[in-house]
């Protein structure tokens, strides 16, 4: 007698819930979006697809980041002059560091204690002290001056012109401007690339986004893009992100209402994803599954799953979002 065994696939309930809903799937974590005329910061259940806070900050929140210990929430509340330290837990500010004239988007240092914050009013970068609360050095740069990255080895401190359409490269030890690097039209956000091989720059009226060598400090590639039924002038490319593996770039095209997908290694424009009006910047989830948009005109933000390339829900902010930080 022969017996004929079959394997029956029994699913688990992880996998169930996953497949019935997709939001269930995503890692547990808290997204916050900066509302730049609400002048408030959305604290998101990403997973809920809920806003579960508001927390009031200040005149014009841009620039947001996480403190290296988790355990702070950093705002640029740009018409205040300051960075405003919240605490995750109660949502209340506990510092307010005065950041130099209208700061717009800031860095971290690679170590968490200095604030790198670009100066719009004043044409400057300033090195902030988290622990003095006090500017360490300020560097003159070109008018405008809006996006800002270190690289991952500490030596250079890039800042972007948006007047001048240019990158400044700041020598950090000799805390001086070590050349001046032209770009395409109004540079908005450069994110270095984690091994620092590569500068990825977002010019904005450019419509492209152009990839630098930092050995070298010139541009190296410019990737335009062509989306079919969004007009070119609609294309203003801004925030920057890649995902955990580095294989993907994550990029927010501003009034096309799209974010682009570009593969890494061949610095080709993998697929266009529709999300909310005029998405500025975002953020990705911890393990690079999921873009969280802030839509600057429809005042909400999107979940995107990256690997479906569609969005899968859209959640209500606070007036005008403009950056995003997601963390567990």
């Amino acid at each position: 007698m022969r017996f004929i065994v079959r394997t029956v696939f029994a699913p688990s309930a992880a996998f169930l819930l996953a497949a019935l809903c997709p939001l269930a799937s995503a890692a547990a974590e808290t997204v916050y979006v900066s509302n730049e005329r609400g002048n408030s910061v959305s604290v998101i259940d990403p997973v809920a697809a809920k806003t579960i806070a508001t927390w009031p900050v200040g005149e014009r929140p841009r620039g947001i980041a996480i403190s290296k210990d988790g355990r702070f929430l950093l705002v640029c509340v740009s018409n205040d002059n300051a960075v405003k330290v919240i605490d995750r837990q109660t949502g209340k500010i506990v510092r307010e560091i005065a950041a130099g004239q209208d700061p717009e988007q800031f860095v971290l240092s690679t170590d968490g204690k200095t604030v790198f914050a670009a100066n719009e009013n004043d044409a400057a970068v300033s090195a902030i002290d988290l622990a003095s609360g006090r500017v360490a050095f300020q560097v003159a740069v070109g008018k405008e001056p809006e996006g800002v990255a270190q690289s991952p080895d500490g030596k250079w401190l890039v800042v972007t012109s948006e007047d001048e359409s240019a990158v400044y490269w700041i020598d950090l030890a000799t805390q001086q401007v070590a050349s001046v690097m032209p770009t395409e039209k109004r540079p908005r956000h450069v994110e270095f690339t984690a091994d620092g091989k590569a500068l990825w720059i977002a010019a904005e009226v450019g419509g492209v986004v152009q990839i630098a060598d930092p050995q070298t400090r010139a541009i190296t590639a410019t990737i335009p893009f062509a989306i079919e039924g969004v007009q070119p002038y609609r294309v203003l490319p801004c925030g920057i992100r890649f995902t955990p593996d580095g294989k993907t770039a994550v990029v927010a095209l501003g009034r096309a209402d799209r974010i682009a997908l570009i593969d890494v290694a061949t610095r080709t424009v993998r697929q266009t994803i529709p999300v909310g009006k005029r998405v500025w910047h975002l953020a990705l989830s911890a393990d690079g599954t999921r873009a969280y948009t802030a839509n600057g005109l429809s005042d909400d933000v999107s979940v995107v799953d990256l690997a479906a390339g569609k969005t899968i829900a859209t959640i209500p902010a606070g007036t005008a979002p403009w950056g995003a930080v997601a963390a567990p």
